[in-house]
Protein backbone atom coordinates (compact mmCIF):
# COMPACT_ATOMS: atom_id res chain seq x y z
CA UNK A 1 0.00 0.00 0.00
CA UNK A 2 1.23 3.63 -1.18
CA UNK A 3 0.56 5.95 1.54
CA UNK A 4 0.55 10.05 1.16
CA UNK A 5 1.15 11.28 4.76
CA UNK A 6 0.69 15.32 4.81
CA UNK A 7 1.84 16.48 7.83
CA UNK A 8 3.97 19.88 7.86
CA UNK A 9 5.08 19.06 12.17
CA UNK A 10 8.43 17.94 11.76
CA UNK A 11 9.01 15.38 14.71
CA UNK A 12 5.61 14.09 14.32
CA UNK A 13 5.90 13.70 10.73
CA UNK A 14 9.16 11.76 11.00
CA UNK A 15 8.04 9.83 13.49
CA UNK A 16 4.65 8.62 11.46
CA UNK A 17 6.52 7.84 8.05
CA UNK A 18 9.48 5.80 10.26
CA UNK A 19 6.79 3.71 11.91
CA UNK A 20 4.57 3.36 8.58
CA UNK A 21 7.27 2.48 6.45
CA UNK A 22 8.02 -0.94 8.01
CA UNK A 23 4.36 -2.10 6.25
CA UNK A 24 3.92 0.47 3.46
CA UNK A 25 5.44 2.74 1.16
CA UNK A 26 5.30 6.30 2.65
CA UNK A 27 5.77 9.93 0.55
CA UNK A 28 5.96 12.52 3.23
CA UNK A 29 4.34 16.02 1.78
CA UNK A 30 4.32 19.12 4.30
CA UNK A 31 1.97 22.06 2.26
CA UNK A 32 -1.23 21.47 0.43
CA UNK A 33 1.17 22.45 -2.67
CA UNK A 34 3.74 19.42 -2.32
CA UNK A 35 0.39 17.18 -1.91
CA UNK A 36 -1.48 18.26 -4.48
CA UNK A 37 1.40 17.93 -6.67
CA UNK A 38 1.65 14.31 -5.58
CA UNK A 39 -1.57 13.58 -6.08
CA UNK A 40 -1.72 14.42 -9.71
CA UNK A 41 1.21 11.90 -10.10
CA UNK A 42 0.77 8.86 -8.08
CA UNK A 43 -2.43 7.18 -7.34
CA UNK A 44 -1.94 6.48 -3.74
CA UNK A 45 -4.28 4.06 -1.40
CA UNK A 46 -4.63 6.01 1.05
CA UNK A 47 -3.92 9.64 2.82
CA UNK A 48 -3.26 11.13 6.28
CA UNK A 49 -4.40 14.65 6.28
CA UNK A 50 -3.42 17.19 8.71
CA UNK A 51 -5.89 19.90 9.37
CA UNK A 52 -3.60 22.90 9.94
CA UNK A 53 -1.46 23.27 6.67
CA UNK A 54 1.04 26.54 6.61
CA UNK A 55 -0.70 26.73 3.21
CA UNK A 56 -3.75 26.66 3.89
CA UNK A 57 -6.99 24.07 5.16
CA UNK A 58 -6.71 20.24 4.67
CA UNK A 59 -10.47 20.55 4.52
CA UNK A 60 -9.96 22.39 1.71
CA UNK A 61 -7.81 19.37 0.01
CA UNK A 62 -9.74 16.85 1.15
CA UNK A 63 -13.18 18.72 -0.58
CA UNK A 64 -11.71 19.07 -3.95
CA UNK A 65 -10.65 15.46 -3.93
CA UNK A 66 -14.17 14.75 -3.60
CA UNK A 67 -15.51 16.90 -6.01
CA UNK A 68 -13.24 15.49 -8.43
CA UNK A 69 -14.96 12.24 -7.82
CA UNK A 70 -11.31 10.78 -6.11
CA UNK A 71 -12.78 8.13 -3.30
CA UNK A 72 -8.89 7.38 -2.06
CA UNK A 73 -9.55 6.78 1.44
CA UNK A 74 -8.49 9.82 3.93
CA UNK A 75 -7.73 9.72 7.48
CA UNK A 76 -7.66 12.94 9.40
CA UNK A 77 -4.86 13.32 11.80
CA UNK A 78 -5.28 16.53 13.93
CA UNK A 79 -4.89 18.17 17.26
CA UNK A 80 -8.37 20.03 16.77
CA UNK A 81 -10.76 17.75 18.72
CA UNK A 82 -14.33 19.97 18.91
CA UNK A 83 -16.89 17.58 18.16
CA UNK A 84 -18.28 20.84 15.22
CA UNK A 85 -14.66 19.97 13.76
CA UNK A 86 -15.05 16.11 14.01
CA UNK A 87 -18.35 16.43 11.73
CA UNK A 88 -17.21 18.75 9.59
CA UNK A 89 -14.24 16.42 8.56
CA UNK A 90 -16.62 13.35 7.98
CA UNK A 91 -19.35 15.19 6.08
CA UNK A 92 -16.56 16.46 3.88
CA UNK A 93 -15.85 12.89 3.35
CA UNK A 94 -13.09 11.75 5.62
CA UNK A 95 -13.07 8.43 6.38
CA UNK A 96 -11.70 8.09 9.71
CA UNK A 97 -10.73 11.01 12.14
CA UNK A 98 -7.53 10.92 14.66
CA UNK A 99 -6.68 13.10 16.91
CA UNK A 100 -3.12 13.62 18.09
CA UNK A 101 -1.91 12.52 20.31
CA UNK A 102 -2.13 8.98 19.42
CA UNK A 103 -0.44 5.62 19.39
CA UNK A 104 1.58 4.62 16.41
CA UNK A 105 0.15 0.79 16.88
CA UNK A 106 -3.43 2.30 16.63
CA UNK A 107 -2.67 4.71 13.72
CA UNK A 108 -1.52 1.06 11.54
CA UNK A 109 -4.55 -0.52 13.10
CA UNK A 110 -7.19 2.46 11.75
CA UNK A 111 -5.11 2.20 8.36
CA UNK A 112 -5.82 -0.95 7.79
CA UNK A 113 -9.67 -0.92 8.84
CA UNK A 114 -9.93 1.60 6.41
CA UNK A 115 -8.34 -0.29 3.50
CA UNK A 116 -10.46 -3.46 4.73
CA UNK A 117 -13.65 -1.24 3.91
CA UNK A 118 -12.77 0.12 1.08
CA UNK A 119 -11.52 -3.46 -0.68
CA UNK A 120 -15.26 -4.47 0.80
CA UNK A 121 -12.79 -7.22 3.24
CA UNK A 122 -14.73 -7.94 6.16
CA UNK A 123 -12.63 -8.68 8.76
CA UNK A 124 -8.62 -8.69 9.58
CA UNK A 125 -8.29 -12.37 8.72
CA UNK A 126 -10.49 -13.42 5.88
CA UNK A 127 -10.32 -15.70 3.27
CA UNK A 128 -9.60 -15.43 -0.82
CA UNK A 129 -10.55 -18.95 -2.38
CA UNK A 130 -8.17 -21.24 -0.67
CA UNK A 131 -6.17 -19.08 0.80
CA UNK A 132 -6.40 -17.32 4.40
CA UNK A 133 -5.14 -14.34 5.33
CA UNK A 134 -4.20 -12.40 8.34
CA UNK A 135 -3.31 -8.71 7.57
CA UNK A 136 -2.26 -7.36 10.69
CA UNK A 137 -0.01 -10.32 11.60
CA UNK A 138 1.10 -10.77 7.87
CA UNK A 139 0.05 -14.39 7.98
CA UNK A 140 -1.17 -16.17 5.30
CA UNK A 141 -2.30 -20.32 4.73
CA UNK A 142 -2.61 -21.98 2.07
CA UNK A 143 -4.96 -24.70 4.00
CA UNK A 144 -3.38 -26.28 6.73
CA UNK A 145 0.02 -24.85 5.17
CA UNK A 146 1.51 -21.47 6.61
CA UNK A 147 3.09 -19.64 3.89
CA UNK A 148 5.89 -17.69 4.42
CA UNK A 149 6.24 -14.04 2.29
CA UNK A 150 9.32 -11.34 2.50
CA UNK A 151 8.31 -7.87 2.45
CA UNK A 152 8.47 -7.72 -1.24
CA UNK A 153 5.56 -10.33 -1.58
CA UNK A 154 3.60 -9.11 1.35
CA UNK A 155 3.62 -5.48 -0.72
CA UNK A 156 2.54 -7.27 -4.09
CA UNK A 157 -0.11 -9.22 -2.37
CA UNK A 158 -1.51 -6.49 -0.76
CA UNK A 159 -2.02 -4.81 -4.06
CA UNK A 160 -3.64 -7.99 -5.33
CA UNK A 161 -5.74 -8.47 -1.85
CA UNK A 162 -6.96 -4.90 -2.36
CA UNK A 163 -7.82 -5.22 -5.96
CA UNK A 164 -9.60 -8.77 -6.04
CA UNK A 165 -10.27 -10.29 -9.34
CA UNK A 166 -9.47 -6.63 -11.16
CA UNK A 167 -6.52 -5.94 -13.14
CA UNK A 168 -3.43 -4.93 -11.68
CA UNK A 169 -1.28 -2.93 -13.41
CA UNK A 170 2.99 -3.22 -13.42
CA UNK A 171 3.09 0.16 -12.42
CA UNK A 172 0.90 0.05 -9.40
CA UNK A 173 3.18 -2.96 -8.48
CA UNK A 174 6.29 -1.42 -9.32
CA UNK A 175 4.77 1.76 -6.72
CA UNK A 176 4.26 -1.20 -3.92
CA UNK A 177 8.01 -1.76 -4.01
CA UNK A 178 9.50 1.71 -4.02
CA UNK A 179 9.02 1.25 0.15
CA UNK A 180 12.20 -0.90 -0.33
CA UNK A 181 14.20 1.84 -2.29
CA UNK A 182 13.80 4.23 -5.37
CA UNK A 183 16.05 2.22 -7.56
CA UNK A 184 14.13 -1.09 -8.50
CA UNK A 185 14.96 -3.43 -11.55
CA UNK A 186 13.03 -3.13 -14.58
CA UNK A 187 11.89 -7.09 -14.50
CA UNK A 188 11.32 -6.69 -10.59
CA UNK A 189 7.53 -7.10 -10.95
CA UNK A 190 7.78 -10.05 -13.12
CA UNK A 191 10.10 -11.80 -10.15
CA UNK A 192 8.02 -11.38 -7.52
CA UNK A 193 4.95 -12.37 -8.83
CA UNK A 194 6.89 -15.38 -10.27
CA UNK A 195 7.60 -16.03 -6.38
CA UNK A 196 4.23 -15.86 -5.62
CA UNK A 197 2.97 -18.06 -7.94
CA UNK A 198 5.19 -20.63 -6.52
CA UNK A 199 3.93 -19.91 -3.46
CA UNK A 200 0.00 -19.47 -3.30
CA UNK A 201 -0.41 -21.58 -6.37
CA UNK A 202 0.27 -21.73 -10.01
CA UNK A 203 -3.23 -20.44 -10.85
CA UNK A 204 -3.38 -18.04 -8.39
CA UNK A 205 -2.30 -14.58 -10.41
CA UNK A 206 -2.64 -14.42 -14.06
CA UNK A 207 -1.06 -12.12 -16.49
CA UNK A 208 -3.57 -10.06 -18.44
CA UNK A 209 -1.02 -9.52 -21.22
CA UNK A 210 -0.62 -5.34 -22.07
CA UNK A 211 -2.16 -4.60 -18.78
CA UNK A 212 -1.19 -6.20 -15.86
CA UNK A 213 -2.21 -8.90 -13.17
CA UNK A 214 -5.25 -10.39 -12.02
CA UNK A 215 -5.37 -12.32 -8.49
CA UNK A 216 -8.18 -15.17 -9.14
CA UNK A 217 -7.75 -17.01 -6.33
Amino acid sequence: MRILLIEDEALLGEAVAAHLNKLHAVDWMRSIEEASGALQAVAYDLVLLDLNLPDGRGLDLLRSLRKAGRSIPVIIVTARDQVRDRIEGLNAGADDYVLKPFDLDELTARIHSVQRRAAALPSPRFKVGILEIDQPARMVWRGDEEIHLTAREWALLECFVSRLGAIVPKAKLEEALYEFGAEIESNAVEVYVSRLRKKLGSNAIRTVRGLGYRMTV
